[in-house]
C-alpha cells in the first residue's frame, strides 16, 4: 500500500526542467529529507534497520 502512495507521489511531481533539480528519495518511504546516499534510504529508515540489525556491519555507537 504504501508503494501506491510513493509512486502516486512521484506521478504527481512535474518532471524536473534541469538535472540538478532532481533530489534523491528514500527507497523505503519516499522521504526526500535526511537521505544517505551510501544506503539510498532517510535517516530514520537507516536508523530502524540499523537497531533490528539488517544493515550488515553497522551498530549503535556510545562512548
Amino acid at each position: 500500500m504504501e508503494q501506491k502512495f510513493r509512486s502516486a507521489r512521484e506521478k504527481k511531481a512535474p518532471a524536473p526542467k534541469f538535472s540538478t533539480r532532481r533530489h534523491n528519495r528514500c527507497k523505503l518511504c519516499g522521504r526526500p529529507r535526511a537521505y544517505l546516499r551510501k544506503f539510498g534510504i532517510c535517516r530514520l529508515c537507516f536508523r530502524g534497520l540499523a537497531l533490528r540489525g539488517e544493515i550488515p556491519g553497522v551498530s549503535k555507537s556510545s562512548w
